[in-house]
C-alpha cells in the first residue's frame, strides 16, 4: 500500500524525531523524580472518526494532516520519554469518513467482528475509552458489535439504559461501566516498582438524544455530564482510586448551564478529578489559538480551573498529552505538579502539509485489505452530473454542492407527500455547506468536475448519515430560520472597506440555505440569533425581501421543509424548530437520498439557482477565505462582484466581495 502514502525520507525521519525529542531525552518529570515520586505521562487520542489512515477517501488521495497511523509514531516517540506512561481514548471512532460507511452500510458487522478501528487501537494498546456523540449514529447494535472487539475497556457515566433516571444517579442502569479502576505498576524516581490505582471516568454529550434520536429514543436516556461526575468520583475515591481521570468527550466552555454540550471546563471543577481530557470540538488545547480570554482557561500551561487539561485535535492529528508528577502521601498517591501538551503528526511549511513523523508499519498493513474494499465502495459510479459541484463559495453565494441536496430533498419528499394531507402544502428544502474549509483546513471543500458521479461524490457532498425529516411551520418561522443561518455573517458596516465577512465561530453546518424561497440578506443589520441560538438582538431582520412564488411571503401559510433529523429534532437551536413540528421521519438517510436521486435522473444538473444573495450597500467590500481552487470557479458566481485579494492563512486564498 506504499503508493498510498507520501515517502517519507530519512531527514523528515530524523526532523520528526528531533522534533518530537523522542529518541533523544526523558522528559524533566522522569529525570528528577525521587525515591518517593513518580513521573506518570497519559496520552489521548480523540476524534479519529474511522481517520485510521493518512487517506481522504472524499478526494481519494494521501493526506499529511491525518491519520491514527501516524499519530502511532508519536506514540512509540512519547513512551520513550517517560518511565511510566498510558494511552487512552476519548471517543468519536466510528463515523466520519468512508471506511465507516462502508463497514456500517455495505460490509456490516457480524458477531465476532473486527472493526478497522478495533484493529488498529488493540494494536497500540489502548488501555480505556469513553463514547463520543457520533458512536450512535449507526445505531446501538452496530456499536455493541464493534465495541466487543476491544481489548480494552469503554466507560461512560451520563448514559443510562431505558427510560428511566434514578433520583440518585449512583443508581442509574449504565449502558455501561461508569468508570473504571486499573491497578498498575509505576516506577518511582529510584527505579523500584510501586503499586497504584488509576481511575477512569467517561462523559458523553447529552444532545445525542437529539442528535440520534431514531437510534435511541426509547432504549437509552442521557444525564447531565456536571451531575454524574460529582456522583460517581467521590465513590471512585471511596474504592481507593488515587488518581482520577475524566475522558470528557465534551468540549470547552465557561457558560454554564444544565445539560451542557461542552462541560469539559465544569468537569474540571468536580473535587476528586485530578486531569481531564476533552474533545468534540475539533480544536487543539493548549495552544496559540483556541480558547483565548476564558475565565479560568489558561491556554499556555493547560489547564482548566487549575487542573490539566488537553484537547487531542481531530482526525489523529495531535496527540494530547497530560504528565503528572506523582508523590507517595503514605500508602496513597498524589498529584503535585503536571504539564499538559497538543503534539501534531505534521506542520506547515509554505503553506502545504509535511509529515513530521512516519506511519505505523503495523496498522498499515493491518489495514490493507479494509483500505482496498474501501476504495472500491467510493470508486462506484452511480450517475452523472452536468456541472461541476464545488463549495468555495458556499457561505458567500447559492452553490451547487447545497443545491443538489436539496433538489434531492424536494424530489424525495415531494413523492412521498402526495397522497397524503399535506399534498397541497408548499415544499421548501432546508441544506447547507458541510465542507467549507474553517477549522478542517485549506483543502476541506468538495470539488467534483462534471462526469462520472461515485459513491465518494455523493459522501463528500453530505458528510454525515443523516435520516430525512419533514417539518410543518409558518412562512413567519421561515424567516426565523432564515434569520438564525444569517449569523454566520459578521455586522458590516456600510462604506467601508474589507471588512471581515464569516464569524468563524458560527458552524458552516448551521447555515442552512432554504430552497423554494427568494431572499436577500442585508449585513448592515446585526445577527438575530448568536451562535448557539440565543437571541442576541430582537429587533434586528438581516432577512429582507423574502419572497414565495414571487410575493411576499404570508407569515401565516403554512409549509412543509425537507431537512434532516438533526436540525428537525432541534439541533443547532434554530427558533421553533424541534420535535414537535416533524410531520414525516423518513427511514432513508440523507445521503441515500441523493444517490436514490441520481441514479433516478441518471444526469444531474445542479447548477445554483441564485435564490438568495446580499442587500446592495454601496462603497463596502468585505473579505472572506477559501480554498486555492475557488480560482477556477469565480466566472460562475454570477451573483456576487468578486475578485481576488491575496493569500490567506495556512494555504487559504482571500477574496474581496464589492457589495
Amino acid at each position: 500500500m506504499s503508493r498510498l502514502l507520501h515517502p517519507v525520507s530519512r531527514r523528515d525521519l530524523l526532523g520528526g524525531a528531533a522534533a518530537a525529542g523522542a529518541l533523544i531525552m526523558l522528559h524533566p518529570f522522569s529525570a528528577r523524580a525521587q525515591a518517593n515520586q513518580a513521573h506518570l505521562r497519559i496520552m489521548e487520542t480523540t476524534d479519529i472518526h474511522v481517520n485510521v489512515l493518512p487517506y481522504d477517501y472524499y478526494a481519494d488521495k494521501a493526506n499529511d494532516t491525518m491519520g491514527l497511523s501516524r499519530t502511532a509514531s508519536l506514540i512509540d516517540a512519547v513512551r520513550k520519554e517517560a518511565v511510566n506512561s498510558m494511552l487512552i481514548d476519548n471517543g468519536d471512532l466510528l463515523q466520519g469518513n468512508p471506511m465507516g460507511d462502508y463497514i456500517a452500510y455495505e460490509r456490516g458487522m457480524k458477531d465476532g467482528d473486527r472493526h478497522p478501528i478495533m484493529k488498529a487501537m488493540n494494536l497500540l494498546g489502548y488501555e480505556c475509552s469513553t463514547l463520543g456523540n457520533h458512536e450512535f449514529n449507526y445505531g446501538l447494535s452496530f456499536m455493541d458489535k464493534v465495541l466487543a472487539g476491544a481489548s480494552f475497556p469503554f466507560v461512560c457515566a451520563n448514559l443510562i439504559r431505558g427510560t428511566e433516571l434514578a433520583a440518585n444517579p449512583r443508581d442509574d442502569k449504565l449502558y455501561l461501566k461508569p468508570y473504571v479502576i486499573l491497578d498498575k505498576k509505576i516506577k518511582d524516581g529510584s527505579g523500584a516498582e510501586q503499586p497504584i490505582r488509576i481511575g477512569i471516568i467517561g462523559f458523553v454529550p447529552p444532545q445525542i438524544m437529539v442528535w440520534d434520536l431514531k437510534n435511541l429514543e426509547g432504549n437509552v436516556k442521557t444525564r447531565d455530564i456536571v451531575e454524574a461526575a460529582k456522583a460517581w468520583v467521590p465513590q471512585m475515591k471511596e474504592e481507593g482510586a488515587d488518581i482520577v481521570i475524566a475522558l470528557s468527550h465534551s468540549g470547552i466552555d465557561v457558560k454554564q448551564g444544565d445539560m451542557m454540550e461542552n462541560a469539559s471546563f465544569f468537569v474540571a471543577g468536580v473535587d476528586g478529578i485530578d486531569a481531564v481530557f476533552t474533545g468534540h470540538q475539533h480544536l487543539v488545547f493548549p495552544g496559540k489559538k483556541d480558547f483565548q480570554s476564558l475565565d479560568g482557561v489558561d491556554t499556555q500551561k493547560g489547564t482548566l480551573q487549575g487542573k490539566p487539561a488537553v484537547m487531542g485535535g481531530f482526525w489523529g492529528s495531535h496527540m494530547g498529552l497530560i504528565d503528572l508528577m506523582l508523590e507517595r502521601d503514605g500508602s496513597k498517591w498524589k498529584v503535585v505538579s503536571a504539564t499538559s501538551e497538543a503534539r501534531p503528526i505534521f506542520e506547515r511549511v509554505d503553506n502545504k502539509a509535511k509529515p513530521i513523523v512516519p506511519d505505523d508499519k503495523r496498522i498499515i498493513a493491518a489495514l490493507e485489505q479494509d483500505h482496498q474494499a474501501t476504495l472500491a465502495y467510493v470508486r462506484r459510479p452511480v450517475g452523472k452530473t452536468s456541472a461541476p459541484l464545488y463549495s468555495y463559495f458556499a457561505l458567500v453565494a447559492d452553490d451547487p454542492s447545497v443545491q443538489v441536496v436539496s433538489q434531492a430533498q424536494t424530489w424525495y419528499l415531494k413523492d412521498i407527500l402526495k397522497n397524503t394531507q399535506w399534498k397541497d402544502v408548499p415544499l421548501l428544502s432546508a441544506a447547507a455547506p458541510f465542507k467549507a474549509g474553517g477549522r478542517s483546513g485549506a483543502d476541506y471543500y468538495t470539488d467534483v468536475p462534471a462526469g462520472d458521479i461515485a459513491i465518494k461524490n455523493v459522501a463528500d457532498l453530505y458528510l454525515y448519515p443523516n435520516t430525512v425529516r419533514a417539518v410543518e411551520i409558518t412562512g413567519a418561522q421561515v424567516k426565523e430560520w432564515l434569520e438564525m443561518s444569517a449569523g454566520i455573517f459578521n455586522r458590516i458596516e456600510p462604506g467601508k472597506a474589507d471588512q471581515a465577512l464569516i464569524n468563524t465561530d458560527f458552524p458552516s453546518y448551521n447555515f442552512d440555505v432554504i430552497d423554494g424561497v427568494t431572499y436577500k440578506i442585508d449585513l448592515s443589520q446585526p445577527p438575530k440569533y448568536d451562535a448557539k441560538g440565543g437571541l442576541a438582538n430582537a429587533s434586528a431582520n438581516r432577512i429582507v425581501d423574502l419572497m414565495f412564488a414571487g410575493k411576499p411571503i404570508d407569515s401565516k401559510q403554512k409549509f412543509v421543509v425537507a431537512t434532516n433529523n438533526y436540525r428537525a429534532g432541534g439541533g443547532g437551536n434554530f427558533p421553533d424548530i424541534n420535535a414537535s413540528k416533524v410531520i414525516y421521519e423518513a427511514p432513508d438517510t440523507n445521503r441515500d437520498v441523493i444517490v436514490r436521486y441520481i441514479v433516478s435522473e441518471g444526469t444531474i444538473n445542479p447548477s445554483a439557482d441564485g435564490n438568495w444573495s446580499f442587500a446592495p450597500l454601496p462603497e463596502t467590500s468585505v473579505v472572506f477565505e477559501t480554498g486555492a481552487g475557488a480560482k477556477d470557479f469565480i466566472a460562475e458566481v454570477k451573483s456576487l462582484k468578486i475578485e481576488p485579494a491575496g493569500e490567506g492563512e495556512a494555504g487559504f486564498a482571500k477574496y474581496r466581495i464589492l457589495l
